[in-house]
């Protein structure tokens, strides 16, 4: 018997090779028709330490994580023992019959005898996806085009590997249900979250980006310098977070739209550095892909705590906007859409993601590039004969940008408060006219701001509301909750400031239940929002525990079977 969705876990150390796995595993699934939805939990740690990489495939489109294993595929016997008890009614353990289990449904793979010890990823791989389904010929593609160019004899070791897997486990008597044939196979890209910040960054017309490494942001940078010559942009390693936000402030001084990539930690020391963008109204967009804190904290798991601290950092008043994308998909246009509010309103714009949506590939269509044009970056390039002073006064609030050395015009920025012409002054009817020209520009972001998105009915018994990436795992909770007896919808907010209460308000109000889901302690969302608007939201489901936020858990904090 077939199903529509199964749901894989490959576990191990690091250095097991089980990234490989899933990653090939991930992409023939996507090649094959299927929808995926990646999620990976894994230790601080170079070799060793208990990982998993967790595929959820399904013949409909599916956006969240969901509980419970159909197919265990267990590099190690601490895989064996960690997760066995999750294997759902039907489950399969596949382990080396090396092993010891007590599974009643279980596969004992000759990993030895099929392969050498450094492959028994890829007999482990055969043995998956036949299971599921998949054809030799896809599967064998995806692991030509991972090792073919770099090492072909490699590669042809793989590949006769893998076709032994195969022929060996079509031997066997698996009591497994595989994976229903898609009904719909269209070209699908395979991407994750901080790669699609990456693709948006660079359709923007990013030209520069420094970083210190710092999971899980790391990898923005690094899809980002793997394209830096072709698209003509510097990445740039600094020695720490203070640097690196400074050389990006630097780099939009002087014209080149820039990004930072950062986590908590490496964001508490940059707050000096936007606080100088505020002052000195350079555009920059920081991305803060957020992990558990204080401190260090969990380093390498997910959470949704940043958003008061990112709302608040910089000592001062100035403007700011925080874009919180749900989707890989949100995480390009909302990329984009940074660079945009940026180069509009001169200042630091925000983009919070977190471990899960980073790391969480999906299937997703082809974005539409035809006709996207480069973010246009506001900068002055004409020879108009009139004074010229950075910081003249607007009713907008903006001014218009000239690049120094590019023109017979003084441009003149610092951290100190300034009259137009940009240099130092202590006059206080000075200071107080360039804190309202900033704050005006406020304006300016509210009229770009994304609305909260709402589905459901107009008048549901309950909300469901979140931001970020949670989005996916209450849209599937509102839908397995919606009945006859109670009618369930959601609000999600991709954008978490500023917030415009005309947008939602009326939603909150209208609802019999409002529920907030944040993955937090606090809460933060619900406090914003009743700081914001004076509504306070009825109950709230909270997960501080490092794992990121399934349907099943929302389900079960609301009481519902």
């Amino acid at each position: 018997m077939e199903k529509t969705e199964l749901n894989v876990l490959i576990g191990g150390e690091a250095g097991q090779g089980l990234v490989t796995i899933g990653k090939l595993l991930a992409k023939s699934l996507v090649r094959s028709g299927y929808h995926i939805v990646v999620s990976q939990s894994y230790q601080s740690r170079i070799r060793g330490g208990h990982n998993t990489y967790t595929i959820r495939a399904s013949v409909e489109e599916i956006a969240a994580p969901r509980e419970g294993v159909d197919l265990l595929v267990a590099l190690n016997a601490e895989t064996v023992a960690l997760h066995e008890r999750e294997l759902s009614a039907g489950g399969l353990n596949i382990v080396d019959k090396a092993f010891q289990t007590t599974s009643n449904n279980c596969l004992q793979v000759p990993y030895e005898e099929l392969g050498e010890k450094n492959f028994s990823n890829v007999v482990a791989l055969g043995a998956v996806s036949l299971l599921l389904g998949l054809e030799l010929e896809v599967v064998g593609k995806a692991l030509d085009d991972a090792f073919g160019k770099k090492a072909p004899e490699l590669a042809e070791k793989n590949m006769q590997i893998l076709q032994d897997s195969y022929k060996w486990c079509g031997q066997q008597e698996a009591n497994f249900s595989t994976l229903a044939p898609p009904s719909d196979i269209r070209k699908r890209l395979l991407m994750n979250g901080n790669e699609a910040i990456a693709m948006g960054a660079l359709s923007a017309g990013v030209k520069f980006c420094s970083f210190y490494p710092m999971t899980p942001a790391t990898s923005i940078a690094l899809n980002l310098a793997t394209q830096a010559s072709k698209m003509g942009l510097v990445v740039e390693q600094a020695e720490d977070e203070i640097a690196a936000i400074n050389m990006a402030i630097g780099a939009s001084f002087a014209g080149a739209s820039s990004i930072v990539p950062t986590s908590g930690g490496g964001f508490a020391l940059m707050t000096e550095g936007v606080s100088l963008a505020g002052m000195s109204e350079t555009p920059l967009v920081i991305v803060v892909a957020q992990r558990p804190g204080p401190a260090t904290g969990l380093p390498t798991r997910t959470e949704q705590a940043d958003l008061e601290f990112v709302l608040h950092a910089g000592h001062g008043e100035f403007p700011r906007a925080i874009f919180s994308p749900g989707t890989v998909e949100e995480c390009f246009w909302l990329t984009r859409k940074a660079f945009e509010v940026a180069a509009k309103s001169q200042g630091p714009v925000f983009i919070l993601t977190d471990q899960f949506l980073a790391d969480s590939a999906r299937a997703i269509e082809p974005f539409v590039l035809k006709g996207l044009q480069t973010v246009e970056d506001g900068i002055v390039r004409d020879s108009s004969d009139l004074p010229y002073f950075r910081y003249n006064i607007y009713e907008s609030g903006i001014s218009p940008r000239r690049l120094p050395g590019m023109s017979k015009y003084l441009v003149v920025a610092g951290s100190d408060e300034h009259p137009i012409d940009g240099h130092l002054t202590e006059d206080l009817n000075v200071r107080k006219f360039m804190v309202e020209k900033r704050l005006r520009k406020e304006e300016e972001i509210i009229a770009e701001v994304v609305p909260p998105e709402i589905q459901g009915d107009e008048n549901p018994d309950l909300l469901l509301v979140t931001w970020g990436s949670t989005k996916g795992a209450i849209l599937e909770a509102a839908t397995k909750l919606n009945n006859n007896s109670t009618r369930v919808g959601s609000l999600h907010f991709s954008q978490v400031w500023p917030l415009v209460p005309h947008q939602f308000l009326g939603a909150l109000e209208s609802a019999g239940e409002v529920v907030c889901v944040e993955g937090n302690a606090f809460g933060q969302l619900a406090r914003l929002i009743r700081r914001e608007t004076g509504f306070a939201v009825h109950r709230q489901v909270l997960r501080y525990d490092g794992l990121p936020i399934t349907p099943e858990y929302i389900i079960r904090a609301l009481g519902s079977s």
